[in-house]
């Protein structure tokens, strides 16, 4: 019985051991399995064990620098946070300043101030963010704080940023910071700009050229306020940011443009002339006139609007840039274009009519003198002041010498043969006409004023009456050389014509006139009797005679005998008829250009023969008449021969007329006819 206990107990121990043996068994699989899922981790472990390391290196640290390295880290994180707070600003003004200006331009100017104030920010304490990041990983570095590794990232990247701080230089740098959105803004300003200019300026309508004195002062309709002031908060915003020279240039365009507009209805072709382009002065007299018009229309109107809007628009930003941006405006719109044409005046063949003209053109720029001085007085507009000082110059040594060879040009036409016709020689009629201009109410106080300061530019004294002084003396040249000439013909008759066409020539077109009253009436009365003298000589000894071919000597004695008495008035109006067609021959080609002449003349011939030739066939006609032979002997009737008689010394349409021709020539060389019927 004890025997069969103690083999259960032993069964019991051998299952319990095998129980055991099988549990361990299980462990030590689950073991083995769990240790090969641990390998790989022991790797990973192993391979973060250098970080790690360096995590945990600032605990091997001494205390005191770490307790320092965190108020360095606090400063150097202050400003860069504030950066970076401002970058996230500056990017969310993006899309308001990339939208269009028009539509809300004080809103967009807003933003864009902010932008700039935001740039300002950055660009004052970006360094100074970097400067405190720099000592912190110095502090790091010195005290063995952090990792190499980590501290030789840091420390390259904040090169990059000092880098990019030191070398970017303000326009750029600011374009880096902001990532150019600031130049984008402002270049939408400047297209803003340009379109307000161009949707406001209008050029100047004219009803026409020829309207230009009446119109009072007119100018291109001024931008309206509200776009001034437009334009002014732009230039504000674009000074600020050193971006003025387009915004100028902008401006000079656009309102070149419309001035240059406003003056295509004047048709200014004329101005681009050049000197070889015409033949004298005349040609282009009716330009010189426009020329005047056109200036002062320009000056007053359209130039003095452009001065102003200038001034209102560019008044905040400097007298220097408004009075430089005003001079672009006036040399690109056409200022030098007229000063131009002035000079080419100038320059032109001289002749007497261009003293005229160089004299109405001074006038026309000493008219707008004030202005000149105001609107182009400043350094700005020293390419118009040197200009206009040297066209000034041109024309008074131009007028001044013109003036002064007057004398010795007509002292030198004498030497040239007298006009065949007998009529009023060129010279004679032009130079009087052209004394009596130029001492008259529109040139006298000219031409003395270009002469005073001809002379005083020479030192020299201008004598209060020596331009009437000079005047005179060309007169009494001209006296002389009307005795020459009358030497100078071989028909008496002729000579006697001619002195009495001339003499009455100077008698009337000199008195009332100031040169007349100069000369006094003893000279004027002088003349007059010289005419009176020379057209009664002339009428005796040419058509004076012809009434003694008509003699009635003899007639009556063979009264009763009709074949000798019609031979007798055969014989006798033969005679007349040829010493009338002689004399007519003669004289058909004289001319008498002074119509209230040639009507006295002609009525003082025709009652010298027209009642002598009617008394006579009255009387003797009948004797001819029935004569088959008559025609020859009754040439013409009483009608004819006083139609005949009363057309003489008729000039040729447009063959008399002072200024209508070619001047005579300023030349030594006398290439001209000296007749008034030179004049075509």
């Amino acid at each position: 019985m004890a025997e069969s206990v103690g083999v259960d107990q032993r069964i019991q121990s051998l299952i319990a051991a095998r129980k055991s043996l099988k549990s361990s068994l299980e462990k030590s699989k689950a073991i083995g399995l769990a240790l090969g899922k641990t390998g790989p981790r022991f790797d990973e472990i192993e391979q973060r064990l250098p970080s790690l390391e360096a995590a945990v290196r600032p605990i091997r640290a001494d205390r005191e620098a770490l307790v320092a390295v965190g108020g360095h880290i606090n400063r150097a994180v202050g400003p860069a946070a504030a950066v970076l707070k401002v970058f996230d600003a500056v990017h969310g003004l993006e899309k308001s300043l990339l939208s269009d200006p028009k539509n809300d331009l004080s809103g967009y100017l807003a933003v864009l101030k902010r932008l700039e104030e935001a740039l300002k920010f950055l660009g004052e304490n970006c360094g100074l963010a970097i400067q405190w990041l720099e000592d912190i990983v110095e502090y790091l570095e010195d005290h063995n704080v952090a990792d190499e590794k980590y501290l030789s990232n840091l420390k390259k990247s904040l090169k990059g940023l000092r880098e990019f701080q030191d070398n970017g230089g303000g326009k750029k740098e600011k374009a880096r910071l902001d990532g150019g959105l600031r130049d984008a803004a402002l270049d939408k300003l400047e297209n803003e700009f340009r379109r307000l200019l161009k949707d406001n300026s209008v050029p100047l309508p004219m009803a026409s050229p020829s309207s230009l004195g009446e119109q009072a002062c007119i100018a291109p309709s001024q931008l309206p306020v509200t776009v001034i002031h437009k334009l002014q908060a732009i230039l504000g915003r674009l000074k600020a940011n050193n971006r003025l020279d387009k915004c100028i240039s902008i401006y000079v365009e656009v309102r070149s443009l419309n001035v240059r507009a406003s003056l295509q209805a004047l048709d200014l072709d004329y101005l681009d002339i050049s000197v070889s382009e015409f033949n004298d002065v005349q040609s282009i007299e009716g330009y010189i006139a426009q020329w005047g018009n056109h200036l002062e229309f320009a000056v007053k109107h359209l130039f003095e609007a452009e001065f102003k809007l200038c001034n209102d628009v560019f008044e905040r930003v400097g007298l220097n840039v408004w009075m430089d941006c005003f001079s672009k405006i006036a040399a690109q719109a056409g200022m030098l274009a007229f000063l131009q044409f002035g000079k080419t005046v100038t320059d032109s063949k001289k002749d007497p009519i261009k003293l005229l003209k160089l004299l109405d053109i001074f006038t026309s720029l000493n008219k707008l003198r004030a202005d000149f001085n105001r609107l182009f007085g400043g350094a700005a507009c020293i390419e118009i002041q040197n200009f206009t000082r040297d066209l000034i110059k041109k024309l008074i040594d131009g007028a001044a010498e013109i003036f002064w060879e007057l004398l010795v040009q007509v002292e030198i036409q004498k030497q040239t043969p007298p006009p065949s016709d007998g009529g009023v020689p060129r010279l004679v009629s032009f130079v009087t006409d052209y004394c009596n201009k130029l001492i008259g109410d529109k040139y006298k106080s000219t031409l003395t004023q270009v002469l005073l300061i001809h002379k005083s530019w020479r030192s020299e004294r201008f004598q209060d009456n020596q331009l009437m002084v000079e005047v005179l003396r060309i007169i009494k040249a001209i006296e002389q050389n009307l005795d020459v000439w009358m030497k100078a013909y071989l028909d008496q008759t002729l000579a006697h014509f001619f002195g009495m066409n001339n003499h009455w020539h100077l008698y009337k077109n000199l008195k009332g006139t100031r040169i007349g009253d100069q000369l006094g009436d003893s000279w004027l009365k002088e003349h007059d009797q010289y005419k009176e003298y020379y057209a009664t000589v002339f009428l005796r000894d040419s058509w004076g005679k012809l009434p003694n071919h008509l003699s009635r000597e003899g007639l009556i004695l063979f009264s009763g005998g009709h074949a000798t008495a019609r031979d007798l008035v055969k014989k006798r109006l033969k005679s007349f008829n040829d010493a009338f067609d002689e004399m007519y021959k003669k004289q058909s080609t004289w001319v008498l250009p002074e119509k209230d002449l040639r009507d006295r003349v002609c009525q003082q011939i025709v009652q010298a023969i027209v009642p002598v030739y009617r008394s006579y066939m009255q009387n003797y006609g009948p004797l001819v008449e029935k004569d088959a032979s008559s025609s020859k002997y009754v040439r013409y009737t009483v009608v004819a021969l006083e139609k005949i008689l009363s057309s003489l010394y008729i000039p040729k349409p447009m063959r008399y007329g002072s200024f209508k021709g070619t001047p005579p020539s300023l030349k030594n060389e006398v290439d001209l006819r000296r007749t008034t019927s030179a004049v075509v």
